[in-house]
């Protein structure tokens, strides 16, 4: 019988060359990595200081490159160190090069590491929702490590910064951007209401149109833009006597309204213990008509959203969130929202 042979696959062509760069093409990588961080960080010393070791084995390191490469690439001052021409373009390519590697190993960890959930959250819904709330995730999700940073940045997800972010995308000004890469899902769409202290409503003047507001000590967060976006909602033009302290953080003009010193503006999901207590009310409820000046994301990278810890994490909030929402809130607000 005749021999018959299989054809082995020809190998893949993915853009680059099969064949290994010369050796000489590519230095220790020790020494490429003391480069770079001494590039980065602008000194030997700060650079040792990083990668742990002694600022006698970084400086060897770069002297080890320059005979490599057979270039000055740095050059020593009495105040430190500048990179050269030659050392700033170099640096600039192997930057990206070192940037890749490190993100594709961060990627290839964290497809196999399943126990860590790295969440960033407003400040407002972390302190006031999320952290009142989370045992009940972490006790269904033993063995899970949770960390929680409540913050205004967002995280950088091409860095590995986070795996979710949980931000407030308002209805008025800039848009939220989000990077690229990225998914999101709606969490909830919260109408926007004044609350103060029961005290403060009990001493101060009646509220029986959005103007009269204009009249109290109102609560800014970072500027007067979420006020004047609600009274421009409802019909309020006249905003000259707009004034108040900005205190940057949700969080802060809730508990100033706690406290009696005005009042701030606010939803019923992150507000919802403190009104249950007895702490805040809703100012003038039932007069103005319930308007979202914004919504509530889940944010994570497209190509772990279906990660499980990060899917769990997420049919977990939407479930706990959908069952706090008043129905009757919901309702307003969505057919209020379908009119603007």
């Amino acid at each position: 019988m005749p021999e018959f042979k299989i054809a082995e696959d020809p190998p893949a062509h993915d853009g680059h060359d099969a064949s290994l760069p010369p050796r000489n093409a590519i230095p220790p990588f020790a020494a490429l990595r003391a480069f770079d961080a001494v590039a980065r960080l602008g000194g030997v010393r700060k650079a040792a200081e990083m990668l742990s070791l002694d600022h006698a084995v970084v400086s060897r390191h770069l002297r080890a490159i320059e005979a490599w490469t057979g270039t000055t690439l740095i050059e020593r001052t009495r105040t430190g160190v500048l990179l050269t021409e030659d050392g700033l373009r170099y640096h600039k390519r192997i930057a990206v090069a070192i940037d890749t590697i490190a993100s594709a190993t961060i990627d290839l960890m964290k497809r196999s590491d399943n126990n860590r959930l790295h969440t960033w959250a407003m400040p407002g819904f972390a302190f006031h929702w999320l952290m009142g709330r989370l045992s009940v995730f972490e006790a269904s999700n033993p063995g899970l490590d949770i960390e929680l940073r409540p913050t205004d940045m967002c995280p950088d997800f091409a860095r590995h910064e986070a795996d979710v972010d949980i931000r407030f995308a308002n209805a008025y000004g800039p848009p939220l951007s989000l990077p690229p890469g990225v998914r999101s899902v709606e969490i909830a769409r919260m109408p926007t209401v004044p609350l103060a202290s029961p005290d403060y409503v009990a001493r101060s003047p009646d509220i029986e149109r959005p103007e009269d507001l204009l009249g109290h000590a109102l609560l800014h967060e970072e500027s007067y833009d979420g006020w004047s976006a609600w009274l421009s909602d409802h019909g309020v033009t006249n905003q000259e006597a707009l004034s108040g302290p900005r205190l940057w953080h949700g969080h802060l003009t809730l508990d100033a309204a706690r406290r009696g010193r005005g009042i701030a503006l606010g939803n019923h999901l992150i507000a919802a213990d403190d009104i249950a207590a007895g702490r805040l009310v809703e100012v003038g409820a039932g007069l103005f008509e319930h308007i979202p000046l914004g919504a509530y994301l889940f944010v994570a990278r497209a190509d772990r959203w279906n990660a499980p810890q990060i899917a769990r994490f997420r049919h977990w909030l939407l479930a706990a969130v959908a069952a706090e929402v008043p129905t009757a809130l919901a309702t307003k607000c969505l057919v209020t929202a379908g009119h603007r």
